[in-house]
């Protein structure tokens, strides 16, 4: 149940963070010396772990339509996350639109210029506590009045517990689709919102949009006449929907229906994991912009839709040589066109094609050099221009800026992270290497300070999870800087099956777990140390399938290997493929039926090839020193699979380091458990590796 805290912010807390001196710009890197490089990695080391894994002091920050206010998430001066709003007027002043006594405003988003939408999530709880509460959705004004609950947090709670925000709210099975450009003049109230109905185990079989009114909290269909089973959707910025995405036995149809039209028809149908296309952004002209991959490797690039041909058009809008096209198509006004593109290669780039925008892009990377700089703005280009500027960099966790252009002026709003000191952190490299079997391979680096070229020192290779995820981006991580902060060497290897270099790098690491996947990463630590940057004092370290790849490079490479440190591993592929009555788990029948024994292996059909990657099958292998964390609320792996993989251990002698945290699930979400985690880790590491 919610309670409302009715205890005031401090507003001068807040006020400060607009009112504060500006900022001076320490040099991001410089000129090093032994010394120096020395005295700042002895700092470093000095952070305690609760200095890289506490909560952010802000989530986020957002203008207003009309750009004289600023909403941002922060705990400043609270105990909860707080949703706050500052004047950027000569008044300065700020307020509370949102803050509870037992939960946290997570997400939030600008309706109009009064009124606000946003989600929460008990911060203060492990991860676990998801199974039993949705985000939520409430509806408030920018002063904090009329605060309405929306959609409700918890199974069966389709009234508000005791009616203390009004009319009934909708069931916690609904989520937010879109929040409509607001059209000038017009101040809309209403948002759009899907209800997930469920056939089987978390296989999502419809998503009905509906107008939902934020500050009446009534409902309006849309009269879409939409295809039966449509899971996914894309919306013009007005709200209308124009393509619709079908999801039904492992196959994917995608319906389209342009303005003015009131039928959709279909133009893909295809296998699930084979789509030729996947519908990316659709403007107020009705034009389709879709993601397909292109040339050997098959690069996913933006291209545009051609009807007339019902393809794809065979020259690519953008393309980002090297990667997967990932980015949104950006728009300065509602309905006007495309005005850039901000896409993600080794890192972060804006690319405007509206002349004002990228003079004042150029403007503001001269201001804020080496980092990554983001914009979004109000009235963008113009004389009375209001931006908002998110800084990052691989050492700098983040800061916001707001620039008026009417007097040109520049104001520090806010720190993501306080008190991580840029000059102390650590660098990020990326490199692209070959494989034993001459596959290219992205790999990123954290370079500990005061490491010399030359000079070899001890390593951790941390396995990211997913697998079928991309892990490494230029910007600042909580791991990686802290191994790094201890001295050791961080490889992040983005090994076959990992998305964003590529669908032929992707599809190589299908049915490949436990082989030439956990090849990749020992081919990532053999040259790091052929290049000198790693002697033989090397980890081996992940979660999830980067906890699985812990356990199997310890099988497949024990000589390569000292130790490991596996956390919510997957240890029992066969359990993870078909799961078990007594067992609770949230992997969909879905994905069990259809994806998976592409993907990792036919749990029959493969029985003898899983059998030889499965770690609890080859347990009697592991040799090295092993640490093992789980959460005991898991659903996606869930305890058993710790235990299992305890059991065998024990049964060979090789009894591991245990430990489990009760609240937590997939994730470590509390501060505590996180900080917690990271000092055992780094005892373990000093014990093997120092």
């Amino acid at each position: 149940m919610l309670h409302l805290s009715f205890w005031r912010v401090a507003l001068a807390l807040l006020a400060c963070l607009v009112h504060g001196a500006l900022w001076a710009q320490a040099p991001v890197s410089g000129p090093d010396t032994t010394t120096a490089a020395a005295a700042a990695a002895a700092a470093a080391a000095r952070l305690p772990a609760e200095a890289f894994f506490k909560s952010r002091d802000v989530l986020d920050a957002q203008l207003s339509p009309s750009g004289q206010q600023l909403a941002l998430t922060t705990a400043a001066g609270v105990k909860r996350v707080a949703l706050a709003v500052i004047d950027l007027g000569p008044s300065g002043k700020a307020s509370r639109a949102a803050v509870f006594s037992d939960i946290d405003v997570v997400r939030f988003a600008w309706v109009n210029n009064k009124r606000l939408i946003f989600s929460v999530a008990d911060l203060d709880t492990g991860s676990g506590e998801d199974r039993y509460t949705a985000p939520g959705i409430f509806g408030v004004d920018a002063d904090g009045e009329n605060l309405r609950m929306l959609v409700a947090r918890r199974p069966g709670a389709a009234v508000v517990e005791g009616g203390r925000f009004g009319r009934e709210a909708l069931p916690y099975n609904h989520q937010l689709l879109l929040v409509p450009r607001p059209a000038p003049g017009v101040e809309n109230e209403e948002v759009i919102v899907g209800n997930l109905a469920f056939s089987g185990q978390n296989d999502v079989s419809d998503v009905a949009p509906l107008w939902l009114n934020t500050r009446t909290g009534r409902t309006r269909s849309m009269d879409l006449k939409a295809p039966a089973g449509s899971v996914g959707w894309l919306f013009d910025g007005g709200g209308q929907a124009r393509v619709a995405i079908v999801r039904r036995q492992g196959k994917q149809a995608v319906h389209w229906r342009g303005p003015g039209q009131t039928d959709w028809q279909l133009i893909s149908e295809s296998d699930a994991l084979r789509a030729p296309f996947s519908p990316h952004h659709v403007d107020e002209a009705g034009n389709l912009y879709v993601v397909q991959q292109q040339g050997p490797e098959g690069y996913a690039v933006l291209t545009r839709y051609d009807f007339e041909s019902r393809a794809p058009a065979a020259q690519p809008w953008v393309s980002t040589p090297g990667f997967d096209y990932s980015g949104a198509v950006l728009s300065i006004q509602p309905g006007a066109p495309a005005a850039g593109v901000r896409v993600e290669t080794d890192a972060e780039e804006t690319v405007w094609f509206d002349p004002k925008m990228k003079a004042f892009q150029e403007l503001v990377d001269k201001r804020l050099p080496g980092s990554v700089n983001r914009i979004s703005c109000r009235r963008c280009g113009e004389p009375d221009m209001v931006a908002l500027v998110r800084q990052f960099s691989d050492r700098q966790p983040g800061q916001f800026w707001v620039y008026t252009a009417a007097n040109q002026q520049w104001r520090g709003v806010a720190r993501v992270l306080a008190g991580v000191d840029p000059s102390l952190m650590a660098h990020v490299d990326f490199q692209r290497i070959k494989t034993r079997d001459g596959r290219e391979m992205p790999l990123w680096l954290t370079l500990p300070i005061g490491r010399q070229p030359g000079r070899p020192g001890p390593a951790v290779v941390l396995v990211h999870g997913g697998p079928w995820v991309r892990d490494g981006f230029w910007r600042w991580s909580a791991m990686q800087q802290f191994l790094a902060s201890r001295g050791y060497l961080v490889i992040s290897p983005e090994f076959r099956g990992s998305q964003g270099y590529g669908q032929a790098h992707f599809e190589a690491g299908w049915k490949q777990w436990g082989r030439a996947m956990q090849d990749d990463v020992a081919d990532a630590v053999l040259w790091a140390q052929a290049q000198g940057l790693a002697d033989r004092r090397v980890c081996i370290a992940g979660a999830s399938y980067g906890g699985y790849s812990t356990l199997m490079g310890l099988v497949r490479h024990p000589d390569l290997y000292r130790c490991g440190v596996a956390w919510a591993a997957v240890t029992d592929p066969f359990l993870y493929l078909e799961g078990s009555w007594w067992i609770r788990d949230d992997v969909s029948d879905a994905g069990r039926r259809y994806t998976l024994p592409q993907m990792v292996g036919d749990a029959k059909a493969d029985a003898d090839m899983l059998t030889s990657v499965s770690p609890v099958a080859q347990a009697d292998r592991i040799r090295a020193p092993l640490l093992l964390a789980f959460g005991e609320a898991d659903l996606r792996v869930p305890l058993a699979h710790g235990k299992r993989l305890r059991e065998a251990l024990r049964k060979a002698g090789r009894d591991p380091v245990w430990v489990t945290y009760p609240d937590e699930g997939h994730s470590w979400r509390l501060p505590q458990t996180r900080a917690d985690f990271a000092r055992r880790m780094e005892t373990f590491l000093a014990e093997h590796l120092k």
